[in-house]
């Protein structure tokens, strides 16, 4: 039986992880933040040396991006200072560590879809702080899987999806950023992902190491996510408002997001087979679930 420790698993990615079910010889462990805290060294040592592991999977992360900009010391402890130390442990253990990041360590100045290895150039805060964290896994275990995702939506705590049905509840329309192109990333999918990856790390030395982007096909902006999400809203027979569509600068937030934030999968479909469904089935399966009550 192979031991995974998940660290985040009250986030969006690590419930979709435990709503997973069985895996065949695998045991997925979600240690509460009490328990195991990546702004405390002491509390991950203890976790990861009292117990037999095979591997790490980190989603725990400060993700709040506007409020990171008048918080960087605590986006910096947790999305840097964490995983370097998690990184050294897991180095110090000899197991692999499975990080997850972000779109947002690019500019989006682009204009095609970025790969793993183009020049990284964050515009906010919480961009430089898993850019920083980034650096620290490759330095300190080199024994890793690092998984870039964007714009991370699920039935699962706050999301666009989520905040989008919410306000077409009482809204007749909702203005909504055109000019910011990428792609969904549903956290089941990314969930499962990841499990696969940790499995393939831990069971062969051949498996490739490295950075890894993941999110769903096809590029949209959020207005074309919204008004897919109307158009479903409206078949369930449910409130749905007209979209207007508007540019970044007409919604102003206080950190700054990346116009292209569009990521090739095509590193990890040849690493790792792996092949992300369509971003607007993933969206509607979403959707669906929530209409129909089954996550809160």
């Amino acid at each position: 039986m192979k031991r995974i420790l998940v660290t985040g698993g009250d986030g969006q990615v690590g419930q979709a992880m435990k709503a997973l079910g069985s895996i065949s010889e695998t045991e997925l462990v979600f240690p509460t933040r009490q328990d195991f805290d990546l702004s405390d060294a002491e509390k991950m040592r203890s976790m990861l040396f009292s117990n037999v592991w095979h591997c790490v999977i980190n989603l725990a992360a400060y993700t709040a991006v506007d409020k990171a900009e008048d918080n960087t010391s605590e986006a910096f402890l947790i999305n840097r200072d964490g995983p370097a130390k998690l990184a050294q442990l897991t180095a110090n253990l000899g197991i692999p560590l499975v990080h997850v990041s972000t779109d947002y360590v690019f500019s989006g100045d682009l204009d095609r879809p970025y790969i793993e290895t183009d020049v990284t150039g964050p515009i906010n805060v919480y961009g430089l702080s898993k850019e920083a964290g980034e650096r620290e896994v490759r330095t300190h275990n080199p024994n890793h899987a690092i998984i870039r995702a964007s714009w991370v939506v699920s039935p699962y705590r706050s999301n666009f999806i989520k905040t989008m049905i919410r306000l077409s509840a009482n809204q007749s329309v909702l203005r909504v950023v055109s000019d910011q192109i990428g792609a969904p990333t549903s956290a089941r999918e990314l969930a499962a992902a990841l499990v696969h990856i940790t499995t393939e790390l831990i069971s062969s030395k051949d498996a490739q190491r490295g950075t890894f982007h993941f999110c769903n096909s096809g590029y949209v902006s959020w207005a074309d996510i919204a008004g897919h999400i109307m158009e479903i809203l409206t078949e369930y027979g449910r409130p749905a408002s007209r979209i207007e569509r508007i540019s970044t600068s007409e919604y102003p937030t206080p950190a700054r997001r990346p116009k292209n934030s569009c990521l090739n999968t095509q590193a990890i479909s040849e690493a790792f087979h792996i092949n992300p469904k369509d971003g607007r089935d993933a969206v509607r399966l979403i959707v669906s679930e929530i209409i129909q009550g089954e996550f809160q």
